[in-house]
């Protein structure tokens, strides 16, 4: 099986991909070699998304925080942009 339809593609599935035995084709152990660099690469782009994505929601999180407390600090009655 060389892909899944319908399905992300995943490190686990490249290293368990397998190919038809052919006379004349390329080196199988080349062919595993690579794809399991590409494996390799697959993980630690994850890990760096998982970790960007973990950032991102920290600083809407921080973001979110700031806005209601400038919000809450504003005097009453005085319009957002309005400066003294």
């Amino acid at each position: 099986m060389l892909y899944l339809t319908g399905e992300r593609l995943h490190p686990h599935h490249v290293r368990a991909a397998t190919f038809d035995r052919r006379w004349r084709g390329i080196d199988p152990a080349q062919v595993y070699d690579y794809l399991s660099r590409v494996a390799d690469e697959m993980d630690r782009l994850h890990r760096e998304l998982i970790t960007a994505n973990t950032e991102a929601e920290r600083i809407r999180q921080a973001l979110r925080q700031w806005q209601a407390r400038q919000h809450n600090s504003r005097p009453a009655g005085r319009p957002a942009g309005e400066r003294r």
